[in-house]
C-alpha cells in the first residue's frame, strides 16, 4: 500500500531550493517534473542562491541602492546564466554539459522549468532572501509567488517529503 493509499497520510511535495548552481537546480526540477507527472502536487521554494534560477534573463531597469546594484551585477540572471557545481572551468564545464545534453536529447534546464509550470508546480521565492539580495519581485519569472517562510512550512505540513538541494 501506498502513502497516497493511507487514509490521513498528505502525499504532496515539496523541495527547496537553495543552490544556484546548475546541475543542481537541474535535479530539482527534474524531481519536480517527475513528482507532477506521477499526479503529486509540488511546491519549490527558492531562497538566497537558488533565486537566480527563477530570475528574468532581462534587465528590468528598476532603480536600486548601490550595494542592491552591486549584488545584481554579480549574480547570474536566469537559469541560463547558471555555472556547475563542480568541473566549472570559467565557465567551459557548463557548455559541455549543456552541449551533452542537447546531443542526447536531454531536456533542458529552461524546458523542465517551463514544464513544471505548465503542469502546476507552485514555484514560492522567499521575500526575506530577496529582500537581502536586492531583488524585485518584477525581476522574476512570470507565476512565481513571492512569500515569507511560513507560506513554505504550511505547504510542507501537506506532504510527505520536502526536500533540500
Amino acid at each position: 500500500m501506498t502513502a497516497a493509499a493511507l487514509p490521513g497520510v498528505k502525499d504532496d511535495k515539496t523541495i527547496i531550493v537553495f543552490s544556484g548552481d546548475f546541475d543542481k537546480v537541474m535535479a530539482a526540477f527534474v524531481i519536480a517534473n517527475g513528482a507532477l507527472a506521477m499526479g503529486k502536487k509540488v511546491t519549490m521554494f527558492f531562497t538566497f542562491w537558488g533565486l537566480n534560477a527563477i530570475r528574468k534573463p532581462q534587465r528590468t531597469g528598476i532603480r536600486k541602492k548601490l550595494l542592491e546594484t552591486m549584488f545584481e551585477w554579480m549574480m547570474p540572471r536566469g537559469s541560463r546564466n547558471l555555472k556547475l557545481s563542480n568541473m566549472n572551468m570559467l565557465g567551459i564545464g557548463t557548455k559541455l554539459m549543456r552541449k551533452i545534453m542537447a546531443d542526447k536529447n536531454i531536456t533542458s534546464l529552461e524546458e523542465l522549468i517551463a514544464g513544471a509550470q505548465a503542469q502546476g508546480v507552485r514555484i514560492l521565492a522567499c521575500q526575506m532572501s530577496m529582500d537581502a539580495m536586492g531583488l524585485r519581485r518584477e525581476e522574476l519569472l512570470d507565476g512565481v509567488e513571492t512569500v515569507g517562510v511560513g507560506t513554505f512550512l504550511g505547504a510542507s505540513e501537506e506532504g510527505n517529503m520536502t526536500l533540500f538541494i
